[in-house]
């Protein structure tokens, strides 16, 4: 059911790649802004509103990705400094993404997303 999300593999490369840009308050005040319409959707109504165009799908994953990443203080630059083991990083988070909506289609999106943040990193520690 939740395949569309293993498209996010490009999307994800732009929130990995300017993770290190999280702690900038400014940039996150903005992010907060345009992820807050996207909040109340869950795994399933996602698709069902937006499944047809990938790149938004996309985009309010990242955008639910930084939110996750700021909250839980990570640095994606520090924390996996090789650029291989962020391509590595990226497919983990599709992955677990995945699993935590496979598991739960009605879970808030943003809640799943920040499973998927929460488990990946864990597979890095």
């Amino acid at each position: 059911m939740i395949r569309p999300f293993t498209n996010l593999a490009a999307a994800t490369a732009c929130l990995f790649a300017l993770g290190g840009l999280a702690q900038a308050d400014e940039i996150m005040d903005q992010t907060f802004a345009e992820a807050q319409p996207y909040m109340h959707h869950s795994c399933g109504s996602i698709l069902d509103t937006y499944g047809d165009d990938e790149d938004k799908v996309a985009e309010i994953v990242r955008l639910m990705a930084m939110v996750s990443l700021y909250n839980r203080q990570i640095d994606v630059l520090a924390e996996v400094p090789g650029e291989q083991d962020r391509a590595s990083l990226k497919d983990e988070f599709v992955e677990e993404l995945e699993d935590a909506c496979d598991d739960d289609p009605g879970r808030l999106l943003s809640g799943a997303v920040d499973i998927a943040v929460k488990e990946t990193f864990e597979a890095f520690e």
